[in-house]
């Protein structure tokens, strides 16, 4: 049935769940099941049947849930700790940046980029650097899932967003002079360890 005569009908349009696995192992883009009709749009965030069938991890129950606002230019990350992440755009549009630094994956060194809008999430898997710049006018809030409570001093890796070696292009430009568009902390962080 066309979507025109779906909604003529009064029916939803339905797009089904679906999973990309990247150049980085365990770094997968979805889709999110995504319903719209007349009313807007029901997005499923999270299914577990759905995870299974498309072979990913299990990674109920989470542990602990962030909605980050970032004004337009500004850039978080590269944070890679050891936990599952699920992340995804609840408003406006990121450039997602992902790099692989564990040294016994056979995918070691590899970035993944991409533009992120609704609908879409990353599995980001322990050990794998998550960061973006939003891109929207105004803010973007960026929602994170984890499975592990965050704390102070946790394993993991970070480096600096804007080490050459990662040849990441960001979007717009980066004053790493600015601390409303790059954190001292993140300022600080050290290059790619390759």
């Amino acid at each position: 049935m066309s979507a025109e005569l779906g909604e003529t009908l009064g029916m939803a349009e339905i797009l089904p769940f679906s999973a990309t696995e990247s150049t980085i192992a365990g770094l997968w883009h979805l889709t999110m099941k995504q319903i719209t009709d007349e009313r807007g749009v029901v997005r499923e965030f999270y299914r577990e049947s759905a995870f299974a069938d498309a072979g990913l991890p299990s990674l109920g129950p989470w542990l602990q849930v962030n909605v980050t606002e970032t004004r337009q230019g500004a850039v978080r990350g590269l944070h890679g700790e050891a936990m599952h992440k699920l992340v995804a755009i609840a408003h406006g549009a990121a450039f997602g940046a992902y790099v692989d630094v564990r040294a016994e994956s056979p995918t070691f060194g590899n970035v993944v980029t991409r533009m992120l809008t609704a609908g879409e999430q990353i599995l980001v898997p322990p050990g794998v650097c998550n960061g973006f710049q939003s891109v929207s006018e105004g803010v973007t809030q960026y929602l994170y899932c984890f499975d592990q409570e965050w704390t102070v001093g946790m394993a993991g890796t970070a480096v600096h967003a804007l080490d050459a070696a990662l040849a990441i292009e960001w979007p717009l430009p980066v004053d790493v002079d600015d601390p409303a568009v790059l954190s001292v902390k993140d300022a600080s962080l050290p290059p790619f360890p390759g």
